[in-house]
């Protein structure tokens, strides 16, 4: 089978991710027996990790401003 990809969009390894995602999908949808091999290697499951935001009063999504005591 050859594979032919067009990717936007987050970085190297994101796109490889999603490259991953959507050809064991695809390999699912036309061979239903795959799935067990599949899901059982990690490849049907979404890497659901984002960015959290940043949140006022500090400096980014967790650091927080300088603190000074006097």
């Amino acid at each position: 089978m050859n594979v032919w990809v067009r990717v936007n969009g987050g970085g190297p390894t994101g796109q490889a991710g999603a490259i991953v995602l959507g050809i064991a999908r695809a390999l699912q949808a036309k061979n239903p027996n795959l799935h067990e091999a599949l899901s059982d290697g990690g490849y049907l499951t979404r890497d659901g990790r984002m960015v959290e935001r940043k949140k006022y009063g500090y400096k980014k999504a967790r650091k927080s401003f300088q603190f000074s005591k006097r």
